[in-house]
């Protein structure tokens, strides 16, 4: 196959043509030109692009990667040759399917290509799976480490051990398998369905004999429950019936209650026939009370009422005089009083004295007898008359302190001021007094009338007491005719709750209470609802499950066909084995002869250096350098030299399963040096001579070399 020229609307390309030529194609273009975008397109159009892919945090789906920037439709056309036919293939986008419509056609004519369809095109006009050409014939930089995959294993086995790919061994391989899953795989197959329903079986018949246990059990328990339904609603009737007979004697009881309450009714009513009306005898009380609450009221006030002012009295000195006669008693002695005290006539005297009895002692002296005898008896009767006055006044002051009891003889009128004062204040308290008691009295007056008017001769206590009585008497009257309303009540509520029962028809030797027998009958009703229903349940489930006789013969069955599909089982295992053991000898003779070509490139590479090299089941390589004695993994060198084993590697898988497809390269020689990617467009060219190569760069080293 060899294309001509491709228009995209894809990703960043809006209806960009690139136009190729046969043989060797070196595009040079700078950064996001669009290298990768044309690769992906042509993988696109050649195998449809997976829609059902969904972006992750990591990488996003192409449906959204290589949806047009500019919003338009996302839609392609290849024009290339195939089988000697120029053939046009386009896909559109339909409705919101990117790429979901897809026609072949022969460029001149117009005519369909019947052949090529949306899901087989890629794999017609190059001739293997995607997955395969994208390991082979698709080389990207970051994708030139080749890595297993079932489709490549299987075209390399098949091409190099039988030297085509009919692909006969697989398909045994494949249809050893089916059968193999057929019989069991994982929990699914013949043989775990079968071994399901043995299970199954064993379950039924296990649960058979379980419930038919169980229904015994249940039915052992019911014919228990039952039975004591039957006691209990025996019991229950007793109760009732014993009931009844002592309802029939409170109902008597309540009769003759009643009958004793009509006699005490009509004992009251002839009581009260003699009385006052109860509304009088009320009225009455309600003016007495009155009364005496207004009379209590007032003999308390009068209790508060102030005492009587006493009458004050001029102290004993005054006793019986006037104000005014007393203040002049007193102004008189005081002036005795002050006349007594500041008297010098008794001090003249006794002067006078000592004078007469020194001039008697001065006549002794000169011998004139007689006139100091006469001098003697001077002086003496002198001092006598001074001592007399000084004694009679001394009484009379002393007397006078005695009458007034103070010394003070300015103070003694105080008394007299204190009096009189003493009295205003008495008469002024008196006339408060004689105020506040008349109008007590006033009311005391009004009161006594009143008393006259409720009471007349009788005491106010003695009139309530007959009263009260009176009440009393007709309250027993109304409480007589309530007591006769209760009792005839009653009477009718007992008449209305007895009833005629039966006696029960069986020995009652039950002791529960009434309200103990109505539980226990309605926790065993329960109880028997409950293990009815639960053995309809079981009885239900055994009929679903089948009979036992039945079941135990499909088991037996069973059996025999689980042990047919293990023999098969096993037979199947070990021919898979024998086969896995083939294939896996076949496998290994593919490595060598792939790595053998891939050896041929590398050294063609690297101009001699790298002179072994060996390939792992996985596609894993080893090689050796220059006087290397051993094979080191490829991780042990250069990322240039791991490049140029993998390139070479790559290009040994495309000449081995696409020699009529393309070979495209995006950037698989970026980290080779000067003389390697000589070395690499040389093998290039040579191989352009076979098939059309496109070979993406950023660089004008492939170009120019």
């Amino acid at each position: 196959m060899r294309i001509y020229k491709m228009t995209a609307t894809f990703g960043k390309l809006e209806h960009e043509t690139l136009t190729l030529e046969p043989g060797l194609n070196i595009i040079t273009a700078p950064n996001e030109w669009g290298k990768s975008t044309w690769c992906a397109f042509l993988l696109a159009m050649l195998y449809g692009l997976d829609t059902r892919a969904k972006t992750t945090k990591t990488a996003l789906a192409d449906k959204e990667r290589y949806a047009p920037w500019s919003g338009s439709p996302m839609a392609g056309r290849i024009d290339l040759n195939w089988n000697g036919r120029d053939i046009t293939i386009e896909r559109r986008t339909k409705r919101r399917v990117p790429l979901g419509e897809f026609a072949a056609y022969e460029t001149e004519s117009g005519l369909p290509v019947e052949e090529l369809t949306a899901a087989n095109c890629g794999q017609l006009l190059l001739g293997v799976e995607q997955t395969v050409f994208r390991r082979a014939g698709f080389i990207r930089h970051a994708d030139l480490p080749v890595t297993q995959d079932e489709a490549l294993r299987r075209r390399l086995n098949a091409l190099v051990t039988t030297g085509d790919e009919s692909g006969a061994g697989d398909r045994l391989a494949e249809k050893l398998k089916d059968l193999k899953n057929r019989c069991r795989y994982n929990r699914s197959g013949l043989l775990p369905q079968a071994e399901a329903e043995r299970e199954d079986l064993e379950s039924k018949l296990a649960e058979l004999e379980s419930l038919d246990i169980q229904s015994k059990k249940l039915k052992m328990r019911l014919d228990e429950v039952k039975t004591w339904l039957s006691q209990l609603s025996n019991h229950q009737q007793a109760l009732a019936y014993a009931a009844a007979e002592a309802n029939a004697g409170r109902v008597a009881q309540a009769r003759d209650a009643r009958d004793q309450a009509e006699r005490e009714l009509r004992r009251q009513e002839a009581a009260c026939a003699r009385l006052p009306s109860r509304e009088e005898a009320e009225q009455k009380l309600r003016e007495l009370r009155s009364f005496r609450d207004q009379w209590n009221a007032i003999q308390m006030e009068k209790q508060m009422l102030p005492q009587l002012p006493q009458e004050p009295q001029l102290p004993r000195p005054f006793a019986g005089m006037s104000p005014e006669e007393a203040r002049e008693m007193a102004r008189r002695d005081a002036e005795a009083y002050a006349s007594a005290a500041e008297s010098k006539l008794p001090l003249l005297l006794l002067i006078l004295s000592g004078v007469g009895l020194a001039a008697a002692v001065v006549l002794m002296v000169f011998r004139a007898y007689v006139p100091a005898a006469v001098a003697v008896a001077v002086g003496l009767a002198v001092l006598v008359w001074g001592l007399y006055v000084q004694v009679s006044g001394s009484k009379r002051v002393k007397g006078l302190q005695e009458k007034y009891g103070s010394a003070h003889w300015k103070s003694w009128t105080e008394p007299v001021d204190a009096y009189e004062a003493e009295r205003k204040r008495y008469s002024a308290a008196l006339k408060e007094y004689r105020d506040s008691s008349g109008d007590v009295e006033v009311r005391l007056m009004v009161l006594r009338k009143r008393r006259e008017s409720l009471c007349g001769a009788q005491e106010p206590d003695a009139l309530m007491d007959f009263w009260q009585q009176v009440q009393g008497q007709w309250d027993a009257y109304h409480t007589a005719r309530r007591e006769l309303q209760r009792a005839q009540s009653h009477l009718e509520t007992l008449g209305a709750m007895v009833k005629a029962v039966e006696k029960p028809p069986l020995p009652d030797n039950l002791t529960y209470t009434e309200a103990d027998t109505v539980r226990l009958l309605s926790d065993y009703a329960v109880e028997q609802q409950r293990l009815q229903n639960r053995l309809g349940q079981y009885q239900g489930r055994m009929e679903a499950l089948g009979d036992k006789a039945a079941l135990q013969k499909q088991l037996e069955a069973k059996k025999r066909r689980i042990a047919q599909l293990e023999d098969t089982y096993a037979a199947l295992s070990i021919a898979l084995e024998t086969l896995a053991d083939a294939r896996a000898e076949l496998q290994r003779r593919f490595a060598p002869r792939i790595a053998k070509r891939a050896q041929e490139l590398l050294a063609a590479m690297t101009e001699g250096r790298y002179h072994s090299l060996t390939m792992g089941a996985d596609f894993s390589l080893q090689a050796g350098a220059g006087e290397e004695e051993t094979l080191r993994d490829c991780l042990w060198r250069s990322d240039g030299t791991m490049d140029q084993l993998y390139l070479a590697l790559r290009l040994a898988v495309a000449e081995a399963l696409t020699p009529d497809a393309p070979l495209i390269l995006d950037d698989a020689l970026v980290r080779f040096d000067d003389k390697r990617m000589k070395a690499a467009v040389e093998i290039l060219k040579e191989m352009a001579k076979q098939k059309q190569v496109i070979c993406f760069t950023c660089q004008g080293r492939e170009a120019q070399a």
